[in-house]
């Protein structure tokens, strides 16, 4: 049980950004040729995530975005903050937290349906997200001319620390002021994707 368990934390430990309960259990199966039944693996998480807990640990192993990941407990949240305001500049523009909360709203949802809700073209935006990693292509819808779906991906659930995508508050529950992070869009996104601030999650509820 205790190498078990030093495997199961090393697959954790890998995961990227985490790790599902049924990777975990496969992926044991298949190194250690050996089937092992689902109680047993959940004790070794278990062990681990309790070990963990322990003071002597500035992380710790959370369920996040549909899996398990180490993540540093709260009280270091400040001295990991200050080293990545440190080491990056790049925020999410206004006009990206509000393309990607209508498509984690809406999610599969095409650019024609996105941009009705929104108002404007948001080929810029949706390419960004794309890029980093936030929204997916979800396949294609069975309307007129096939157009792609999109919806968010793990590392989405994982930026905002959402346990799933159920974990999103009612669009009418966001007070607009304090959702106002990132940095002023840059000029060729204000051209292509204007702003049109987030009055249009008040849309996705009415829909």
């Amino acid at each position: 049980m205790e190498k078990l368990t030093l495997h199961i934390e090393s697959l954790i430990f890998a995961g990227n950004p985490s790790i599902s309960f049924d990777d975990i259990k496969n992926a044991l199966e298949e190194s250690l040729g050996t089937q092992f039944k689902d109680e047993e693996v959940a004790d070794c998480i278990g062990t681990l995530m309790e070990k963990y807990s322990s003071d002597d640990y500035s992380f710790e192993i959370i369920e996040i975005g549909g899996g398990f990941r180490f993540m540093t407990k709260g009280a270091y949240h400040g001295t990991i903050g200050t080293f990545l305001k440190q080491n990056t500049h790049k925020k999410l523009s206004k006009s990206a937290l509000e393309t990607l909360a209508i498509i984690a709203y809406k999610q599969p949802v095409t650019k024609t349906e996105l941009e009705s809700i929104r108002g404007v073209n948001s080929d810029y935006t949706v390419q960004k997200l794309l890029e980093k990693d936030l929204i997916e292509i979800a396949g294609r819808s069975d309307g007129p001319g096939k157009p792609l779906l999109y919806s968010t991906t793990a590392k989405f659930t994982d930026y905002f620390g959402l346990k799933s995508i159920q974990d999103l508050p009612k669009p009418k529950e966001i007070d607009p002021v304090e959702n106002q992070i990132g940095e002023q869009a840059p000029i060729e996104e204000e051209q292509n994707d204007k702003k049109i601030g987030f009055d249009s999650l008040d849309k996705v509820e009415e829909e």
